[in-house]
């Protein structure tokens, strides 16, 4: 059977019409995309309780896994938080791969084909994100979107990493905050009985009775289908579907695409829910003792339809003293800059979020402590001060651990809401400490030389303990990739850096 045309290909006839200028610099990015996508599927391969893998064998010479089949696949020892592309290339019973979406193809497990188009798909992604990436200098970002336009590799785990179907090339130069551009929202004006609207929608969104909502030009050619009125200028963030107004807020808008693992909407139920979540926020931010500030939501609304709404959220920038010369970076930037590399301000660092992280957690709320939602506030000279959290809609919260502390409970409903333990340890630490914290430090043993320095100070907790002394959550991206009729998130654990 004849194989599909690869990505890689696609990507690169499609350039040589938009921006032929581009190729050279395509084709040049083509092997190290690569071995970063083949990277992050190897981290999975090794660690992730795939059901076709029966065995895996550690030596000197690396890991072999043995296939339920009996064949046997083998490559370099797999360090679970390396951000590095190490893996140029793995071995199917002695046949070598370099390509991801051919090993996965070649896999024949269940699912794999389409799993295969999208590895394909990230890794042309990733080469197109790393040709036209601008040259990264020693003075630092002023502007929000332009600390997030630095994160050209998208998730530092995700096989999927850059993975757009469904984005032309030409879509994707016009609209991924790598490629820097100005994206012109649209607006769509809706009766407000037609609306669920929480917080206060503003003036300039409004005509005369009706309801201005926000949306995204790719949402409006591919889903909607319909022209929309003209909108405003902003700048896409990490997130694709969240923009930067100058001036003004964030705008969270339904692009209903698969991105990395999902698809991106706004649902009817985070709508309802995003006033009380974010005066809740506001009350957390109230308890850290001035560490972590918890950007307000400004307003919501949809129209009954999780493709056609729109969230307005306080931009992180509002939490920094400019004049003071502090700055607002995202995590997931902070390794487009030398701080990581200091020992020492890697230990602050995460001593800062831990601190945050685990106060809240004993409390009874668990962050969703990514590298995207996550931002810290940076002194002049780079120390870490406090941090900022974005985006409460997937955070956890446990009314008996709020109760037991004496905290109001919020009017809460939904998967917000739960009091089993393990499910609010794998939230906080699968995205801070398996996410955030090992994104930034970039390897095993400078997560745990960090670790080992920051916990000394924590307060010795349950989950303290659970922290140190367990394996370290993490979800199981592949898995779930690879399991499309079992819904939520899956799981893996990974070596606790400090054991």
């Amino acid at each position: 059977m004849d194989r599909p045309r690869p990505a890689e290909t696609e990507v690169a006839e499609e350039l040589a019409v938009v921006r032929p200028g581009l190729l050279p610099r395509y084709a040049a990015e083509l092997p190290g995309a690569r071995a970063a996508v083949l990277t992050r599927l190897w981290r999975a391969l090794a660690h992730e309780p795939l059901p076709w893998i029966a065995g895996r064998e550690t030596g000197r010479e690396g890991l072999t896994l043995r296939l339920g089949d009996g064949r046997r696949l083998h490559g370099p020892a797999a360090d679970p938080y390396a951000t590095d592309a190490y893996v140029d290339v793995v071995r199917l019973d002695g046949t070598a791969y370099d390509d991801p979406a051919r090993l996965m193809t070649d896999l024949t497990v269940p699912h794999g084909t389409g799993f295969a188009a999208e590895l394909g798909h990230s890794v042309a992604s990733t080469a197109l994100s790393r040709a036209d990436r601008a040259p990264l200098t020693d003075a630092w970002p002023t502007t929000d979107w332009e600390w997030e336009q630095r994160v050209v590799d998208g998730h530092p785990y995700h096989p999927n990493c850059r993975s757009r179907p469904g984005f032309s090339v030409a879509e994707q130069l016009a609209y991924g905050p790598e490629h820097r551009p100005v994206v012109r929202l649209g607006t769509v004006p809706v009766r407000p009985e037609e609306c669920l609207v929480t917080g206060v929608w503003p003036d300039e969104l409004r005509d005369g009775g009706r309801l201005l909502l926000p949306v995204h030009p790719w949402q409006a050619a591919h889903v909607l289908k319909r022209s929309c009125e003209d909108g405003f200028a902003a700048h896409p963030l990490m997130s694709l579907r969240t923009l930067a107004v100058p001036g003004g807020p964030h705008v969270k808008t339904a692009l209903s695409a698969r991105l990395t693992s999902s698809v991106r909407d706004i649902s009817v139920y985070s709508v309802g829910l995003s006033a009380t979540l974010s005066a809740f926020g506001e009350s957390l931010a109230a308890r850290s003792d001035g560490l972590l500030h918890v950007t307000r939501t400004l307003g919501a609304a949809t129209a009954g339809s999780p493709d056609l709404a729109a969230v307005l959220r306080e931009s992180p920038q509002t939490y920094a003293a400019t004049d003071r010369g502090e700055r607002v970076v995202p995590v997931a930037a902070l390794a487009t800059t030398a701080l990581p590399s200091s020992p020492s301000w890697l230990a602050e660092f995460t001593r800062l979020a831990l601190t945050v992280g685990l106060r809240l957690l004993e409390l009874g709320v668990a962050l969703e402590a990514h590298g995207q939602n996550l931002l810290v506030v940076l002194s002049d000279a780079g120390a870490p001060l406090r941090l900022v959290y974005r985006d409460l809609a997937d955070i956890r919260v446990s009314p008996a651990r709020l109760a037991r502390h004496g905290v109001p409970v919020p009017e809460l409903s939904g998967r917000v809401v739960t009091d089993d333990e393990t499910t609010l340890r794998r939230k906080l630490f699968g995205s801070l400490v398996a996410g955030a914290l090992a994104g930034t430090a970039g390897s095993t043993a400078a997560l745990g030389t960090a670790l080992e320095t920051a916990v000394r100070d924590l307060p010795r907790t349950p989950d303290t303990a659970a922290l140190l002394e367990a394996p370290v959550p993490a979800k199981a991206l592949t898995l779930m990739r690879l399991s499309p009729g079992t819904p939520g998130d899956q799981w893996t654990l990974l070596p606790n850096p400090l054991r």
